[in-house]
Parts: C-alpha cells; sequence; structure tokens
C-alpha cells in the first residue's frame, strides 16, 4: 500500500484518488478551495441553478468504467443520463438554419443535404469517414494509453486526404481540409466550431482534429439531469465510499523532494511528500498533482465568456438544448482570437444552451447558459466592469437572434470571465485547456502524466490527454496504471 497525495479536487484528481483508493492505497486529497470540481462549477441564485464550465457529455463510457472500476454501479444509477436529440441547431452565416441530429451520421448527412443543398451533407460526411480514420489511427496511443516514451509517431498527422497520389499533399490544417475537400463557407463554420469550443485556431490546428465532430456526431452528446455538477458530485460520494482522505481549504505550496539512497550511496531526488501552507508536510510515496500548468503552450490561449440567464416563464415547446450562432464574419473572429492584438470579436460564434431540466429554475421559469469564446485574461481586462457589461449585452442581443423573444423573458443576468476562471481553478488567463491532437510536430500533445521526478504524476486537463471531460477522466484512468497496485 502506498501513501499517495492527491494535489486538487477537479474531476481528473477525484477519478484518479477513487481509482487509487479502490486497489487499497492509502489516499489523501488536498484541495485549496473549499469545494470540488475543479472546472464544473455550480452558480445558484434566487432559485436558479447554472453549471459555469462545461456543460455536456461526450463519451460518458469513460464515466461508467470509472463507476464500474470504483464500486461496481453503473454511472446510470449515480445521475440521470440524457442523450441530446437534437444534437444540435446552427444559425450559420449566411442566415440559413440546420437541425443536425445526435449520434447519427447518416441523419446529418441528410439534414446537410436538404438545408444547405448539392452535395454538402455527402461532402461532410465523407470528411467524418476521414475523421474516422484517425480516431482508429489514435484512440489507443492518444487517449487510452501513456504518451509513448517517443512520441515521434504521434507528431505525424494520420489524415488521409480525399484524393491519394504521388503529387497530392495532405492537408496540414483543420483549415486547407475545409478549403480542398468542404468548399463551402457555411461547413467551414460548422468544422471551426470544433476547434473554437477548445480555444484553437482551425488556421494552426491539425487536420488530424476532424476525429471531434466524427466522435461526436456518432457516439452522441449527453446531458445529466441537474447540470454536469452533478457528475462532480456523484464522483465526490465515490471517494468518500472508497475512503479517500477529503481535506478541502487545504493548499499545497509544495512538492516535497529527498535523494533515494541507493547501494552506492545518495541517489537522485523522488518525492517525499508535499509542504503545506500552513508549514505541515504530508509524507508520501507518490504525489498527484491535477493543479493547472503555471506554464505551458496553452498560457495565452483563449478562454470562455459565459452568460447566465434567469428566464421568465417556462421553456417554450419544442425548444432546443443547444444552439449554435456561427460568426458572421469568420476572418474577424480568428484574428480577434488569435491575430497579434487579442480583442473582442464583434460578432462571434456563440452557443445557447436550453436544457429541459426543470431541477434548474423555480417553478414557472427557465434557465439558460450563453458561451462564447474569447481572448484570455490579459490582452483583454477582464476585470473592467463597464467592458463586461457592454460586452454581455452584446451577447445577449446575439443570442437573441436565435430565440426570438429571449430577451424580453430576462429577470437577470450574470457574466463569468476568463477572470473569474482563472482565479477559482488556477487556469493561467482563464484558457481553455485543448485535447492532444496527432500532428504539427508534436506541437498539440499535451504533456506526458509521468513527470521526470520519480513518485510524481500529473493528471487533468493539462496533461495527457488534454482537455475535455472524458479526456480528464482517460488521464485518471492512465494516472491509476502507471502507479498500479500495491
Amino acid at each position: 500500500m502506498a501513501r499517495i497525495v492527491v494535489i486538487g479536487a477537479g474531476m481528473g484528481g477525484l477519478a484518479a484518488a477513487a481509482r487509487l483508493a479502490t486497489v487499497g492505497h492509502k489516499v489523501t486529497l488536498c484541495e485549496a478551495a473549499p469545494t470540488h470540481g475543479g472546472m464544473l462549477g455550480r452558480y445558484e441564485r434566487d432559485g436558479f441553478r447554472f453549471d459555469t464550465g462545461p456543460t455536456l457529455l461526450t463519451l460518458p463510457a469513460v464515466y461508467r468504467d470509472l463507476m464500474l472500476k470504483t464500486g461496481r454501479t453503473r454511472l446510470e444509477d449515480e445521475v440521470e443520463l440524457r442523450p441530446v436529440d437534437p444534437g444540435s441547431e446552427h444559425l450559420l452565416p449566411d442566415g440559413s438554419r440546420v437541425l443536425l441530429a445526435n449520434a447519427s451520421l447518416a441523419r446529418v448527412e441528410s439534414a446537410l443535404n436538404a438545408a444547405l443543398g448539392g452535395d454538402a451533407g455527402t461532402r461532410w460526411g465523407a470528411m467524418l469517414e476521414r475523421g474516422r480514420g484517425v480516431w482508429e489511427a489514435t484512440r489507443r496511443p492518444l487517449l487510452e494509453e501513456p504518451l509513448p516514451a517517443d512520441p515521434a509517431p504521434l507528431h505525424r498527422d494520420p489524415y488521409v486526404p480525399a484524393r491519394r497520389g504521388l503529387l497530392t499533399r495532405a492537408p496540414r490544417t483543420l483549415a486547407d481540409v475545409a478549403r480542398r475537400e468542404l468548399r463551402d463557407a457555411r461547413l467551414t463554420a460548422l468544422l471551426d466550431e470544433y476547434a473554437l469550443r477548445f480555444g484553437l485556431d482551425p488556421e494552426q490546428a491539425p487536420a488530424s482534429l476532424t476525429w471531434l465532430p466524427y466522435m461526436e456526431q456518432s457516439f452522441g452528446v449527453w446531458y445529466v439531469t441537474g447540470g454536469l455538477r452533478a457528475l462532480a458530485d456523484a464522483v465526490l460520494r465515490r471517494c468518500e465510499a472508497r475512503r479517500v482522505d477529503l481535506r478541502f481549504g487545504t493548499r499545497v505550496e509544495h512538492v516535497v523532494t529527498e535523494p533515494s539512497v541507493t547501494e552506492h550511496g545518495a541517489g537522485e531526488d523522488r518525492v517525499t511528500g508535499v509542504r503545506l501552507a500552513d508549514g505541515t508536510v504530508l509524507d508520501a510515496d507518490v504525489v498527484i498533482d491535477d493543479r493547472a500548468p503555471t506554464t505551458s503552450a496553452g498560457t495565452g490561449a483563449p478562454g470562455r465568456f459565459t452568460l447566465l440567464l434567469a428566464l421568465r416563464g417556462d421553456r417554450p415547446r419544442d425548444t432546443g438544448h443547444r444552439t449554435v450562432v456561427h460568426a458572421a464574419d469568420r476572418a474577424e473572429e480568428l484574428d480577434a482570437l488569435f491575430g497579434p492584438t487579442p480583442r473582442l470579436p464583434e460578432r462571434p460564434t456563440l452557443q445557447l444552451l436550453r436544457p429541459d431540466d426543470a431541477t434548474l429554475a423555480p417553478a414557472g421559469h427557465e434557465a439558460a447558459v450563453v458561451t462564447v469564446t474569447v481572448p484570455p485574461q490579459g490582452p483583454v481586462d477582464w476585470t473592467d466592469t463597464a467592458r463586461v457589461a457592454a460586452f454581455a449585452d452584446a451577447v445577449l442581443a446575439r443570442a437573441a437572434q436565435a430565440a426570438p423573444g429571449l430577451r424580453e423573458r430576462v429577470l437577470w443576468t450574470h457574466a463569468r470571465t476568463p477572470a473569474d476562471t482563472a482565479a477559482e481553478t488556477g487556469a493561467p488567463g482563464g484558457s481553455v485547456p485543448p485535447p492532444s491532437l496527432a500532428g504539427a510536430g508534436g506541437a498539440f500533445l499535451a504533456p506526458g502524466n509521468a513527470d521526470a521526478l520519480p513518485g510524481l504524476f500529473h493528471v487533468g486537463g493539462g496533461a495527457h490527454p488534454g482537455g475535455g471531460l472524458a479526456r480528464v477522466g482517460m488521464s485518471a484512468a492512465v494516472v491509476a496504471g502507471l502507479v498500479g497496485t500495491p
């Protein structure tokens, strides 16, 4: 039995703690904040409840495996899980609308052909088929296994172009895929959104990112009743059941090391514990760090602006769960987010979420959320209340384009910015951790889980296999495997 200290009660830290305690290790979890969940925060006011981070779940099998391995129960025994259907509605730059099914490539293709004309859906489906090839080529080494000691094979992009031949140059970026294979500004907008939601520039992100729309439209998107905070609560309960020593309001200042002792004398340093803010030292054989990295390739990457809407009156019938309003000017949005002088985009891509969930609002009312990818704290001063208020008003007006009458129903709004995310989670500038992606010479690979310092491991969105709730759960499984059983 090893003595293990987990730093941080984000979803990666919670999941790793539950897995390791289940197999017999003595696990202590230290969280600086007074509560758990990390990015899966909760805001409550006047009987309304909102997720402040991610709101939808992909690949629920990751958390089904966690629940089975740590307690032999189904995920559905712990939370109510519902598929989001239709998967999404899109208001495209030319004003056209398209409704896309959940977990049905055939229905998505058919809907795009009908709404956009010609063979738009057929071209989208062909691109997703190539995304399937990326998924199959990289699923295990990129998601389910530790980052290889030699990650060079993952430096090459496995995306296979539509046409093959000696003179055919494979697309290097997601934007290359759109220009050469989709050839439609409306389809480009659909594809761009998958990069933007993770703060990635489609002009720089590798073509391998096509596995994200393939995965989502093949396996589906899911909603947890009560919001994803309910999933965080379920994983916390599993930690409690497995007798993890949970210490909230307990800040770890640094990891303690000492030289190892060998028959030849002092050897290399290895982990021996952690020092808390009050000076206490907790001895440990293994330390697992779930804190956001203070320096990483993601520093300076975009963050997320979230506008919480308390709405008067019942949610209208036939209201979709997820509506995406795409940027009116693609070039302007990309320059605002990724150009040399980041600024607030004028008419950005936004997501309007209106879950059919009576637990989120008082009877006769509705809770909705709008999210927008924006520059992080730093390039934009998100502590400027006038700036935040003006942007919130512009975002609400833009969301109302997709939902007539929305603005007239507003009781109150609450804006959350990258500065809030940075303060609550430690993420640099409030940036959104991206998923690991193959290609681009390894520039989009998250750091490995095993640190160069023996006994130290990293888990969560800042470590392999990167950001996103499913991948954070996968990182916990990888770390638990690396630590092993007693």
